[in-house]
Protein backbone atom coordinates (compact mmCIF):
# COMPACT_ATOMS: atom_id res chain seq x y z
CA UNK A 1 0.00 0.00 0.00
CA UNK A 2 1.32 3.36 -1.02
CA UNK A 3 0.36 7.10 -0.21
CA UNK A 4 -0.91 7.48 -3.79
CA UNK A 5 -2.97 4.14 -3.45
CA UNK A 6 -4.48 5.54 -0.64
CA UNK A 7 -5.80 8.89 -2.69
CA UNK A 8 -2.73 11.08 -2.23
CA UNK A 9 -0.97 11.99 -5.36
CA UNK A 10 2.24 13.73 -4.20
CA UNK A 11 4.16 14.00 -7.21
CA UNK A 12 0.94 15.90 -8.71
CA UNK A 13 1.67 18.02 -6.09
CA UNK A 14 5.17 19.02 -6.67
CA UNK A 15 4.61 19.12 -10.73
CA UNK A 16 1.44 21.34 -9.55
CA UNK A 17 3.64 23.75 -7.68
CA UNK A 18 6.45 24.09 -11.06
CA UNK A 19 3.04 24.68 -12.92
CA UNK A 20 2.14 27.73 -11.22
CA UNK A 21 5.70 29.57 -10.57
CA UNK A 22 5.17 31.89 -13.14
CA UNK A 23 2.14 32.98 -11.93
CA UNK A 24 3.51 33.69 -8.28
CA UNK A 25 6.26 35.57 -10.05
CA UNK A 26 3.95 37.95 -12.39
CA UNK A 27 2.91 39.60 -9.10
CA UNK A 28 6.39 40.31 -7.36
CA UNK A 29 6.54 43.99 -9.20
CA UNK A 30 7.87 47.07 -7.58
CA UNK A 31 8.21 44.29 -4.49
CA UNK A 32 10.65 41.84 -6.24
CA UNK A 33 13.57 43.32 -3.56
CA UNK A 34 11.59 42.79 -0.45
CA UNK A 35 11.32 38.75 -1.37
CA UNK A 36 14.21 37.09 0.17
CA UNK A 37 14.37 33.55 -0.80
CA UNK A 38 14.32 31.14 -3.65
CA UNK A 39 11.18 29.45 -2.91
CA UNK A 40 12.13 26.38 -0.98
CA UNK A 41 12.06 27.88 2.37
CA UNK A 42 9.37 26.47 4.62
CA UNK A 43 8.01 29.80 4.60
CA UNK A 44 7.91 32.96 2.65
CA UNK A 45 9.76 36.01 3.57
CA UNK A 46 9.19 39.36 2.94
CA UNK A 47 11.52 42.45 3.72
CA UNK A 48 9.02 45.04 5.82
CA UNK A 49 11.52 48.12 4.42
CA UNK A 50 11.87 51.37 5.84
CA UNK A 51 10.26 54.81 5.20
CA UNK A 52 7.36 54.36 8.30
CA UNK A 53 8.02 56.12 11.90
CA UNK A 54 5.42 53.23 13.27
CA UNK A 55 4.50 50.90 11.23
CA UNK A 56 1.79 48.64 12.19
CA UNK A 57 0.73 45.14 10.46
CA UNK A 58 -2.69 44.90 9.25
CA UNK A 59 -3.62 41.65 8.19
CA UNK A 60 -6.91 39.92 7.19
CA UNK A 61 -8.50 36.30 6.57
CA UNK A 62 -11.72 35.32 4.21
CA UNK A 63 -12.99 33.19 1.61
CA UNK A 64 -15.64 33.43 -1.25
CA UNK A 65 -17.99 31.55 0.27
CA UNK A 66 -20.46 29.58 -1.60
CA UNK A 67 -20.27 31.73 -5.25
CA UNK A 68 -17.83 28.63 -5.01
CA UNK A 69 -20.45 26.37 -5.98
CA UNK A 70 -21.73 28.61 -8.97
CA UNK A 71 -18.26 28.55 -10.65
CA UNK A 72 -17.64 24.99 -9.80
CA UNK A 73 -21.27 24.41 -11.45
CA UNK A 74 -20.42 26.03 -14.42
CA UNK A 75 -16.67 25.11 -14.46
CA UNK A 76 -15.15 28.43 -14.33
CA UNK A 77 -12.71 28.64 -12.53
CA UNK A 78 -10.32 31.90 -13.39
CA UNK A 79 -12.29 34.52 -11.77
CA UNK A 80 -12.71 33.52 -8.78
CA UNK A 81 -9.20 33.91 -7.01
CA UNK A 82 -10.09 37.28 -7.84
CA UNK A 83 -12.82 37.07 -5.27
CA UNK A 84 -10.60 35.36 -2.93
CA UNK A 85 -7.67 38.62 -3.06
CA UNK A 86 -10.54 41.56 -2.65
CA UNK A 87 -12.66 39.72 0.16
CA UNK A 88 -8.94 39.85 2.25
CA UNK A 89 -7.43 42.87 0.51
CA UNK A 90 -10.27 44.94 1.00
CA UNK A 91 -10.55 44.38 4.52
CA UNK A 92 -6.81 45.33 5.00
CA UNK A 93 -7.83 48.59 3.17
CA UNK A 94 -10.09 49.86 5.50
CA UNK A 95 -7.33 50.66 7.56
CA UNK A 96 -5.54 52.75 5.37
CA UNK A 97 -3.18 50.07 4.78
CA UNK A 98 -0.96 49.57 1.64
CA UNK A 99 -1.02 45.59 0.73
CA UNK A 100 2.15 43.77 1.00
CA UNK A 101 1.08 39.82 0.56
CA UNK A 102 -0.74 37.36 -0.56
CA UNK A 103 -0.80 33.45 0.86
CA UNK A 104 -3.73 30.71 -0.28
CA UNK A 105 -4.96 27.80 0.87
CA UNK A 106 -6.51 25.82 -1.58
CA UNK A 107 -7.95 22.01 -0.62
CA UNK A 108 -9.61 19.36 -2.76
CA UNK A 109 -10.39 15.73 -3.03
CA UNK A 110 -8.05 15.41 -6.22
CA UNK A 111 -6.11 18.12 -7.67
CA UNK A 112 -6.85 18.57 -10.89
CA UNK A 113 -3.99 21.21 -12.17
CA UNK A 114 -5.48 22.58 -14.69
CA UNK A 115 -8.53 23.31 -12.72
CA UNK A 116 -6.40 24.66 -10.15
CA UNK A 117 -3.97 26.56 -12.28
CA UNK A 118 -6.62 28.81 -13.14
CA UNK A 119 -7.52 29.08 -9.76
CA UNK A 120 -4.28 30.69 -9.27
CA UNK A 121 -4.41 32.49 -11.85
CA UNK A 122 -7.00 34.37 -10.70
CA UNK A 123 -5.32 34.55 -7.46
CA UNK A 124 -2.62 36.21 -9.01
CA UNK A 125 -4.29 38.43 -11.42
CA UNK A 126 -6.26 39.84 -7.87
CA UNK A 127 -2.84 40.48 -6.42
CA UNK A 128 -1.19 42.21 -9.07
CA UNK A 129 -4.77 44.55 -9.51
CA UNK A 130 -4.16 44.97 -5.32
CA UNK A 131 -0.82 45.35 -6.15
CA UNK A 132 0.45 42.70 -3.64
CA UNK A 133 2.97 39.76 -4.13
CA UNK A 134 1.70 36.64 -3.83
CA UNK A 135 3.86 35.32 -1.69
CA UNK A 136 3.05 31.78 -1.27
CA UNK A 137 0.61 29.10 -0.12
CA UNK A 138 -0.78 25.47 0.76
CA UNK A 139 -2.64 22.94 -1.43
CA UNK A 140 -4.13 20.11 0.78
CA UNK A 141 -5.11 16.92 -1.34
CA UNK A 142 -7.69 15.37 0.75
CA UNK A 143 -9.20 12.19 -0.34
CA UNK A 144 -12.63 10.87 0.62
CA UNK A 145 -13.16 14.41 2.27
CA UNK A 146 -14.44 16.51 -0.77
CA UNK A 147 -16.73 15.17 -3.53
CA UNK A 148 -15.56 14.91 -6.63
CA UNK A 149 -14.59 18.06 -8.69
CA UNK A 150 -15.13 20.11 -5.54
CA UNK A 151 -12.54 22.24 -3.79
CA UNK A 152 -12.17 25.36 -1.65
CA UNK A 153 -9.98 27.94 -0.78
CA UNK A 154 -9.51 30.89 1.54
CA UNK A 155 -6.72 33.60 1.54
CA UNK A 156 -4.23 36.12 3.96
CA UNK A 157 -3.48 39.34 3.22
CA UNK A 158 -0.92 41.34 5.18
CA UNK A 159 -0.59 45.16 4.60
CA UNK A 160 1.26 48.01 6.28
CA UNK A 161 -0.13 51.19 7.92
CA UNK A 162 1.55 54.10 9.35
CA UNK A 163 0.44 54.12 13.20
CA UNK A 164 -0.81 57.74 13.26
CA UNK A 165 -2.84 57.38 10.22
CA UNK A 166 -4.56 53.89 11.04
CA UNK A 167 -8.86 54.78 9.84
CA UNK A 168 -11.28 54.02 11.99
CA UNK A 169 -14.48 54.56 13.80
CA UNK A 170 -12.50 56.90 16.62
CA UNK A 171 -11.51 59.75 13.63
CA UNK A 172 -15.25 59.67 12.74
CA UNK A 173 -17.35 63.02 13.59
CA UNK A 174 -21.06 63.96 13.48
CA UNK A 175 -21.38 66.13 10.39
CA UNK A 176 -18.55 63.57 8.37
CA UNK A 177 -19.54 63.18 4.79
CA UNK A 178 -20.25 59.37 3.64
CA UNK A 179 -18.89 58.52 -0.02
CA UNK A 180 -19.80 55.38 -1.79
CA UNK A 181 -18.14 53.53 -4.12
CA UNK A 182 -19.74 51.36 -6.84
CA UNK A 183 -19.18 47.74 -6.92
CA UNK A 184 -19.15 45.76 -9.60
CA UNK A 185 -22.33 43.62 -8.51
CA UNK A 186 -23.10 40.92 -5.66
CA UNK A 187 -19.53 40.05 -5.21
CA UNK A 188 -19.11 37.22 -3.25
CA UNK A 189 -21.78 37.62 -0.35
CA UNK A 190 -25.43 36.42 0.19
CA UNK A 191 -24.58 33.15 -2.11
CA UNK A 192 -26.63 31.11 -0.02
CA UNK A 193 -30.08 33.10 -0.83
CA UNK A 194 -28.93 33.83 -4.44
CA UNK A 195 -28.71 30.01 -5.07
CA UNK A 196 -31.83 29.97 -3.70
CA UNK A 197 -33.94 32.52 -5.68
CA UNK A 198 -32.24 30.78 -8.75
CA UNK A 199 -32.26 27.67 -7.76
CA UNK A 200 -32.55 25.95 -11.17
CA UNK A 201 -28.91 25.68 -11.95
CA UNK A 202 -29.71 25.33 -15.55
CA UNK A 203 -30.65 28.93 -15.40
CA UNK A 204 -27.47 30.31 -14.24
CA UNK A 205 -25.88 29.32 -17.97
CA UNK A 206 -28.47 30.30 -20.38
CA UNK A 207 -30.77 33.06 -18.90
CA UNK A 208 -30.40 36.43 -19.42
CA UNK A 209 -32.28 37.76 -15.79
CA UNK A 210 -33.29 40.98 -17.98
CA UNK A 211 -35.00 39.69 -20.99
CA UNK A 212 -32.61 41.24 -23.39
CA UNK A 213 -29.24 40.46 -25.27
CA UNK A 214 -26.60 40.52 -22.25
CA UNK A 215 -24.53 38.32 -20.11
CA UNK A 216 -25.80 35.35 -19.03
CA UNK A 217 -27.29 34.76 -15.24
CA UNK A 218 -23.75 32.51 -14.04
CA UNK A 219 -21.44 35.51 -16.21
CA UNK A 220 -23.46 38.37 -13.69
CA UNK A 221 -23.20 35.36 -10.89
CA UNK A 222 -19.30 35.23 -11.35
CA UNK A 223 -18.42 38.73 -12.07
CA UNK A 224 -14.98 39.04 -9.45
CA UNK A 225 -15.40 41.08 -6.41
CA UNK A 226 -13.90 44.70 -7.09
CA UNK A 227 -10.65 45.44 -5.23
CA UNK A 228 -10.51 49.22 -4.55
CA UNK A 229 -6.66 49.43 -3.57
CA UNK A 230 -6.37 52.21 -6.39
CA UNK A 231 -8.75 54.16 -4.83
CA UNK A 232 -7.49 53.80 -1.43
CA UNK A 233 -4.44 54.59 -2.15
CA UNK A 234 -5.89 57.98 -4.20
CA UNK A 235 -6.95 59.54 -0.46
CA UNK A 236 -4.86 57.63 1.86
CA UNK A 237 -2.83 60.76 2.86
CA UNK A 238 -5.71 62.79 3.13
CA UNK A 239 -6.49 63.68 6.71
CA UNK A 240 -10.30 64.77 5.57
CA UNK A 241 -10.66 60.77 5.11
CA UNK A 242 -11.67 59.08 8.67
CA UNK A 243 -12.78 55.62 8.08
CA UNK A 244 -13.89 53.07 5.50
CA UNK A 245 -16.26 50.28 5.30
CA UNK A 246 -15.93 47.31 3.54
CA UNK A 247 -19.77 46.02 2.72
CA UNK A 248 -19.58 42.10 3.18
CA UNK A 249 -21.84 39.77 4.86
CA UNK A 250 -24.43 42.11 6.84
CA UNK A 251 -25.18 44.67 4.00
CA UNK A 252 -24.71 48.33 4.75
CA UNK A 253 -26.11 48.26 7.55
CA UNK A 254 -24.31 45.39 9.09
CA UNK A 255 -20.51 47.02 8.19
CA UNK A 256 -21.59 50.85 7.73
CA UNK A 257 -22.05 50.29 11.94
CA UNK A 258 -18.40 49.07 12.25
CA UNK A 259 -17.13 52.74 11.53
CA UNK A 260 -19.97 54.60 13.42
CA UNK A 261 -18.94 55.93 16.92
CA UNK A 262 -20.68 55.31 20.18
CA UNK A 263 -23.62 58.05 19.53
CA UNK A 264 -23.63 58.81 16.10
CA UNK A 265 -26.12 57.49 13.42
CA UNK A 266 -25.22 56.75 9.48
CA UNK A 267 -27.64 57.97 7.44
CA UNK A 268 -27.67 56.48 3.97
CA UNK A 269 -29.87 57.68 0.97
CA UNK A 270 -30.32 55.12 -1.88
CA UNK A 271 -31.28 57.52 -4.23
CA UNK A 272 -27.84 59.05 -4.37
CA UNK A 273 -26.45 55.47 -6.70
CA UNK A 274 -27.02 53.52 -8.64
CA UNK A 275 -28.06 49.60 -7.55
CA UNK A 276 -27.24 47.57 -10.40
CA UNK A 277 -30.38 45.54 -11.95
CA UNK A 278 -29.24 41.90 -10.28
CA UNK A 279 -30.48 43.04 -6.80
CA UNK A 280 -33.62 44.27 -8.16
CA UNK A 281 -34.28 40.61 -9.94
CA UNK A 282 -33.37 39.16 -6.78
CA UNK A 283 -35.96 41.20 -4.44
CA UNK A 284 -38.72 40.39 -7.47
CA UNK A 285 -38.06 36.67 -7.91
CA UNK A 286 -37.31 35.66 -4.45
CA UNK A 287 -39.30 37.52 -3.86
CA UNK A 288 -36.85 39.54 -0.97
CA UNK A 289 -37.92 41.93 1.21
CA UNK A 290 -36.16 45.31 0.68
CA UNK A 291 -34.87 45.35 4.31
CA UNK A 292 -33.56 42.14 3.97
CA UNK A 293 -31.86 43.01 0.81
CA UNK A 294 -30.30 45.49 2.13
CA UNK A 295 -29.32 43.79 5.29
CA UNK A 296 -27.62 40.82 3.02
CA UNK A 297 -26.11 42.58 -0.02
CA UNK A 298 -23.91 45.44 -0.83
CA UNK A 299 -27.06 46.94 -3.14
CA UNK A 300 -24.44 48.28 -5.21
CA UNK A 301 -21.77 50.45 -2.90
CA UNK A 302 -18.76 48.22 -2.18
CA UNK A 303 -17.02 50.42 0.39
CA UNK A 304 -18.18 53.35 2.16
CA UNK A 305 -15.83 56.46 3.15
CA UNK A 306 -16.36 58.92 6.14
CA UNK A 307 -14.64 62.05 4.91
CA UNK A 308 -15.19 65.68 7.00
CA UNK A 309 -17.36 67.92 5.33
CA UNK A 310 -14.76 70.34 4.19
CA UNK A 311 -12.60 67.55 2.56
CA UNK A 312 -15.31 65.53 0.59
CA UNK A 313 -14.95 67.29 -2.76
CA UNK A 314 -11.28 67.02 -2.46
CA UNK A 315 -11.52 63.31 -1.48
CA UNK A 316 -14.63 62.80 -4.52
CA UNK A 317 -12.24 64.32 -7.05
CA UNK A 318 -9.44 62.07 -6.17
CA UNK A 319 -11.44 59.06 -6.58
CA UNK A 320 -12.38 59.98 -9.92
CA UNK A 321 -9.16 60.46 -10.90
CA UNK A 322 -8.57 57.44 -9.52
CA UNK A 323 -11.10 56.21 -12.02
CA UNK A 324 -13.89 54.95 -9.12
CA UNK A 325 -17.41 57.09 -9.73
CA UNK A 326 -17.88 58.02 -6.49
CA UNK A 327 -21.59 59.26 -4.94
CA UNK A 328 -22.36 61.51 -1.74
CA UNK A 329 -24.19 58.53 -0.13
CA UNK A 330 -24.66 59.62 3.12
CA UNK A 331 -23.91 62.06 6.04
CA UNK A 332 -23.05 61.45 10.12
CA UNK A 333 -25.34 62.69 12.29
CA UNK A 334 -25.45 62.88 15.89
CA UNK A 335 -28.02 60.47 17.81
CA UNK A 336 -28.86 56.55 17.50
CA UNK A 337 -32.81 56.79 16.91
CA UNK A 338 -33.54 53.76 15.05
CA UNK A 339 -29.58 52.34 15.04
CA UNK A 340 -26.66 53.21 14.33
CA UNK A 341 -27.56 53.26 10.26
CA UNK A 342 -30.46 54.33 8.98
CA UNK A 343 -31.11 53.62 5.07
CA UNK A 344 -34.00 56.26 4.04
CA UNK A 345 -36.60 54.64 2.73
CA UNK A 346 -35.88 51.35 4.16
CA UNK A 347 -37.46 49.70 7.33
CA UNK A 348 -34.54 48.00 9.12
Amino acid sequence: MTYQSAGVDVAAGENFADKIASALRSTHGAHSSRILGDGSEFAGLFRLGEGLRDPILVSGTDGVGTKLKVAQHLGRHATIGIDLVAMCVNDVLTSGATPLFFLDYIAAGKLDSEVLAAVVGGIADGCRQAGCVLLGGETAEMPDFYEPGVYDISGFAVGVAEGKKILGAAKVRAGDVLIGLPSSGLHSNGYSLVRRVFEDPAEWASESVFSKPGPTLGEILLEPTKIYAGAIAAIRENPAVHAVAHITGGGLPGNVARIMPPGSQAVLKPPSWQVPGIFREIEKRGPVERAEMFRTFNMGLGMVIAVSPGGADGALAALAEAGETPCRAGEVREGKVGGAVRIEGVDL
